[in-house]
């Protein structure tokens, strides 16, 4: 049986600043950490945008050694509906992505359908994170996350922030990968099954 190590793991997110992508890449790696896997984790790659993520990945399994493998993160944009998260990624409009020839459906993982979705899921990293003014109430209940769009998520938190004076109302770009860093993996795999899904290949992988 060949043994295989993951090698990076390519998301999307940071867009084309440096300090966020450094961010990105620190918040992913402490995620990891957080649900036990500080040991054989492998090496972020913060890619900016969802198709540039999409070819990097591609490029990194073309020049792949023997038993390594690369696993790429995006989001999925609208509610998944097919088991298969290739499938899903090539019917999406604006995206049409094809399956490598030498991926599978482990290679792919989605937050559904938003990295804010993945922040919504520990209503205590949010409590933590902006104060004694954050609405719990203007938030949706965990196992919800992942039936809720984009624009929906993203409103949520910013109205249940709105009245925080630490940090004011929810930024992406100032907040995200901050929150992300502090998001308990328990939880999060407890609202999402499809979070669920990625750190179980991974554990998988790395066992």
């Amino acid at each position: 049986m060949v043994s295989h190590s993951v090698q990076k793991l390519f998301v999307e997110g940071g867009g084309d600043n440096d300090a966020l992508r450094t961010e990105c890449r620190r918040a992913f790696t402490k995620l990891m950490e957080r649900a036990g896997l500080s040991g054989r984790k492998p090496r972020v790659v913060a890619c900016g945008g969802r198709q540039r993520a999409y070819d990097q990945f591609c490029v990194a399994l073309d020049h792949s050694q023997a038993g390594d493998l690369a696993l790429l993160l995006v989001d999925a944009e609208a509610p998944v509906v097919s088991a298969s998260p290739w499938e899903h990624v090539r019917s999406r409009p604006g995206d049409g992505w094809k399956r490598p020839p030498l991926a599978g459906d482990e290679h792919l993982h989605l937050m559904v359908q938003c990295m804010e979705s993945w922040l919504l899921a520990d209503r205590s990293a949010l409590r933590s994170f902006f104060g004694n003014g954050l609405q719990d109430n203007a938030l949706p209940v965990p196992t919800a996350i992942e039936s809720m769009p984009t624009t929906e998520a993203l409103a949520k938190l910013q109205h249940a922030s709105q009245p925080c004076k630490t940090k004011g109302k929810y930024d992406k770009a100032a907040h995200s990968f901050l929150l992300l860093e502090l998001v308990d993996p328990t939880a999060l795999r407890a609202a999402s099954p499809w979070a669920d899904r990625f750190f179980k290949a991974l554990e998988s992988m790395l066992a």
